[in-house]
């Protein structure tokens, strides 16, 4: 019979057209109900006695059955509409319509119906408020005045018992007219000023409970998800609330802890230590394990009987005693390391007239004698040491690098020059690079050549002498949203064994037999002061693959 959906405005979907639905729902029933009890209790009261006109019960019947329909009827379109503000006038102004066809067959200006003009004017002062209740009262006012108008020219016939009017003079209308027409308009005035101020009173209210809901929302979330532990207590010392990261930080569940005491839970937390900014105590959590935590309380100031209500916080100073150890053991190796480059350092002098007494000592003797090659073990011995130093050296206080740009290309060319004229490579080495003609990197020139040139030896010490193939690749990459230069050395060698891997880069680390262990140390440690980092893998093809990656700016 009707469309799904009918509605004289676009549909909004709020709480007022949620609220006023609801509201004429009450409007339907309350007219059935009202107006059932009032007719069923005139017509029970009904004596010959009472000048109470009073149709028959069978037009009462009817009219009663009619309102009944119409009611359904409106529940059934309330249901399927979304345009509930129009639906409301109609709705009351039938109620004003209903009531004037009541008050005509009742006694018409001497009925005692004529009140029930309250109940639409009410009505639509509560749900349409000032607007909707002064119209009611205009409508209300103008329907009684067309009864009065009837009764006096005779037009209806609403007599009392004696079959006299009581409208006997026009004085006497306008007397009814005003005095009913005033009342209607004060009752809508009085009903539409309550009705606004209620309205007001609910849109603060839900406004104020809203910002409670939302604050209260907030404080459980930063209560839940602060990295701080809190533990709040009543004035008897038992806990009352236990948050997230204090379950975290004790091993407990919220559930094992709430309601005892915490003197017995946790003891040592009890007795707060005022001499220190921030107490420390040693906390057996849960599993019995033992962890150190920072620690201080203070006065919950709460409503109520809650003097003594306190709350604890504490942090967990695992991580951060771990830290401070790690300090002071840097700052020991620190010492001892500027005491070792000290004592290094002052090994060169010596060890430099060594290597050059042995030197010439070493043309004092004929080559194939024994102290000519007693002399020249002294010698590369001297050299050996002297490498080492300096490695040292550099290892113990390493240089900050200097950035500029740099053409990739030239750096390998210069890097592969500087080590075809050293004694230690072999020429029978073959390196090949593939670097693309225009690929720069963001580097300290020095320090890029030495990390080459130190993976380019550490390569050649472990190929065949005759087979031996050294590849240098480069590339650029994005990774974490940085571009960075991506430089690959890899060769034909044996490969790296995998249980030695993590060790590589540690300082004195070696597998060669006149290896120093500072080589690959110092290429870590210049590649991290450019904010790169440098991993070994195996080729699936064999041999090993040295990268690392320099950050673009």
């Amino acid at each position: 019979m009707f469309p799904k959906k009918i509605c004289c405005f676009p549909s909004i979907s709020t709480p007022s057209d949620f609220q006023l639905k609801k509201q004429l729902q009450w409007v339907l029933f309350l007219r059935v109900v009202v107006l059932t009890i009032l007719l069923g209790i005139t017509m029970l009261l009904q004596t010959s006695k009472h000048d109470i006109i009073i149709p028959s019960p069978g037009h009462v019947a009817f009219f009663i059955i009619g309102t009944y329909l119409f009611t359904i009827l409106s529940a059934f379109i309330l249901n399927v509409i979304t345009c509930y503000r129009r639906f409301a006038y109609l709705q009351i102004i039938t109620d004003c319509l209903l009531t004037t066809i009541l008050i005509v067959i009742t006694g018409s200006s001497q009925s005692i119906f004529t009140i029930i003009y309250f109940f639409p004017i009410i009505s639509s002062a509560i749900i349409l408020y000032r607007q909707g209740a002064l119209l009611l009262a205009s409508i209300a006012t103008f329907c009684n005045g067309a009864i009065l108008y009837a009764e006096y020219y005779g037009i209806t016939v609403p007599l009392l018992h004696d079959g006299e009017s009581a409208l006997t003079s026009i004085q006497v209308v306008l007397h009814y007219f005003a005095i009913r027409g005033l009342t209607f308009f004060l009752v809508g005035l009085l009903s539409a000023i309550l009705s606004e101020r209620l309205l007001r009173a609910e849109t603060e209210l839900s406004r104020t409970s809203q910002n409670l809901d939302r604050l209260a929302l907030l404080y459980k979330q930063i209560f839940d998800d602060i990295a701080t532990g809190i533990i709040t207590v009543d004035t008897q010392g038992i806990i009352t609330s236990f948050n997230r990261s204090a379950g975290v930080i004790t091993g407990y569940n919220a559930l094992d802890v709430l309601g005892q005491k915490i003197a017995s839970k946790f003891p040592e937390l009890s007795t707060l230590k005022t001499d220190l900014i921030r107490p420390m105590a040693i906390l057996i959590k849960k599993d019995g394990s033992k962890i150190p935590v920072g620690y201080s309380w203070t006065r919950l100031n709460m409503p109520g009987d809650c003097e003594n209500c306190r709350v604890y916080t504490m942090q967990d100073l695992t991580i951060i005693k771990k830290m401070e150890e790690k300090v002071r053991q840097s700052e020991k190796m620190a010492a001892i390391g500027e005491l070792a480059a000290g004592v290094a350092h002052e090994f060169r002098n010596p060890l430099a007239a060594i290597s050059g007494a042995s030197q010439v000592l070493e043309q004092e003797f004929s080559k194939n004698t024994p102290n000519y090659s007693l002399i020249n073990i002294i010698v590369r011995e001297c050299n050996r040491l002297d490498g080492t130093v300096s490695d040292f050296l550099h290892f113990s206080k390493p240089a900050t690098p200097e950035k500029n740009w740099l053409s990739l290309g030239n750096v390998v060319n210069e890097t592969l020059d500087i080590l075809k004229q050293g004694r230690n490579w072999n020429d029978k080495i073959t390196v090949e690079t593939h670097i693309p003609e225009n690929q720069d990197c963001w580097a300290d020139s020095g320090q890029l050549i030495r990390i080459i040139l130190n993976l380019l030896e550490n390569a050649g010490n472990f190929i065949d002498e005759n087979h031996g193939v050294i590849t240098i690749t480069a590339s650029e990459i994005n990774e974490e949203n940085q571009e960075k230069t991506l430089l690959q050395i890899s060769d034909n060698g044996p490969g790296i064994d995998p249980s030695i891997t993590k060790q590589l880069f540690e300082p004195f680390f070696t597998t060669r037999e006149n290896g120093t262990g500072l080589g690959l140390a110092i290429v870590k440690q210049l590649v991290e002061s450019h904010g790169g980092v440098i991993w070994a893998e195996n080729d699936a093809t064999g041999g090993a693959i040295f990268s690392f990656t320099l950050p673009l700016p």
